[in-house]
């Protein structure tokens, strides 16, 4: 089961794949529900979307007796947004922030479900930048994927450690030494932009960080995961009412989720090959970027080795402690637009109304327990502490 498989094999090495990992069937799933309306997918051609695509592609949704369609990938956030509220898709992943901003500004009832992964976002400058750290960024355009990501939180809360102030100017402003110009681009533009200077770096998720590094020797400035120990990205989301009308398929599919999940950990090489276009072509991208997202990142890119954090890690428990954290943060970060609806939330009430996470927490333990996916307090496994370090 090696990463060099001719085109014409794919389909052999996915059902050679899927049998070597028989071990993680969930009992009694093999054709123990039907629903005839397909489930609709959609994503962004992201390292986040892992999961959906991997339990598709491995016919994990399949084995649950569910039917779903190959999933749509779509250009940016603002285009899957819309498409999840018009009902053109039913599961999708998201920036941790926006279902936030989903629920509790515009009233929508989303409802985050696990999560589809960790870590796997970066800073990335010119190979040959003066940008070293986040104190180099005064006068600096960074460009963001969404006011509401978790990005632009990681990136502010650098910004502030080093008492420059982060600003929303048009990009042909003048900056001052200590203020940093924020702006949004779609993921697919960033590297490109950066390569004709029109930014000066980005935040984003990969493969965009390992594409700019590959194709036009880009530097990581920081991995968000060598910031914030570990955590949440992109999570899985649906409809409330979708929910609370489907209990059995969400339950089916989010163990279809979750069993995709402990697969790619176990199968980073694989699963790099499966996404790319050499593969199933989920992800427009060549093996080669993919499995620089899927291994290790170099000693030299990382602050803290002994933290042991993968570049994108798939832990699927949503932790009450990072969604507290995701809210406070929220609450001091900058966007564009009325943001008085965050310094109404209660930060612990909020939390516990937007995520269900009955679904993920009896798929993780038919799994075996979480700790199949993290160095978890086994005697209190679904309960963590938030770790931050900037510098």
């Amino acid at each position: 089961m090696g990463t060099h498989i001719k085109p014409h094999s794919r389909r052999q090495f996915l059902k050679t794949t899927a049998a070597a990992c028989s071990s993680l069937l969930l009992p009694g799933s093999i054709n123990a529900f039907k629903r005839k309306e397909p489930i609709r997918l959609g994503y962004l051609p992201i390292t986040d979307a892992t999961p959906l695509l991997v339990a598709h592609g491995l016919g994990y949704f399949s084995d649950e007796g569910l039917i779903v369609d190959r999933p749509v990938m779509v250009r940016s956030w603002n285009i899957l947004i819309e498409s999840f509220l018009t009902g053109k898709f039913n599961l999708t992943h998201m920036l941790f922030p926006i279902p936030i901003w989903m629920r509790f500004k515009q009233k929508m009832p989303v409802k985050v479900l696990a999560w589809d992964h960790t870590n796997g976002s970066a800073v990335t400058v010119k190979g040959d930048s003066d940008i070293h750290s986040f104190k180099d960024l005064g006068g600096k355009r960074i460009a963001v994927p969404s006011w509401y990501s978790m990005h632009n939180l990681i990136l502010q809360m650098g910004i502030l450690s080093q008492g420059l102030k982060p600003v929303i100017k048009p990009q042909s402003a003048r900056l001052a030494k200590d203020e940093v110009n924020l702006f949004i681009l779609p993921p697919p533009d960033m590297p490109t932009a950066l390569l004709g200077n029109k930014i000066d770096g980005y935040i984003v998720a990969d493969p965009f960080n390992a594409l700019a590094q590959v194709k036009f020797n880009a530097r990581i400035m920081r991995f968000t995961g060598d910031i914030w120990k570990n955590h949440p990205c992109c999570v899985i989301v649906a409809n409330e009412n979708f929910i609370n009308n489907n209990t059995v398929l969400i339950q089916k599919a989010m163990n279809a989720i979750v069993r995709a999940q402990a697969w790619c950990i176990k199968n980073p090489k694989e699963t790099a090959h499966l996404l790319s276009r050499d593969g199933e072509g989920y992800l427009p991208f060549p093996k080669d970027v993919l499995r620089k997202v899927f291994e290790d990142p170099e000693k030299s890119e990382v602050i803290h080795p002994d933290w042991d954090v993968a570049r994108i890690g798939f832990q699927p428990f949503p932790f009450p402690s990072a969604t507290r954290f995701m809210i406070d943060q929220m609450k001091q970060t900058l966007v564009e637009g009325d943001t008085l609806f965050l310094k109404k939330l209660d930060t612990s009430l909020a939390a516990d109304d937007l995520v269900e996470d009955q679904f993920v927490i009896k798929a993780i333990n038919e799994m075996g327990g979480i700790n199949q996916f993290c160095n978890c307090n086994l005697s209190q496994p679904y309960t963590r502490e938030e770790v931050i370090e900037i510098n």
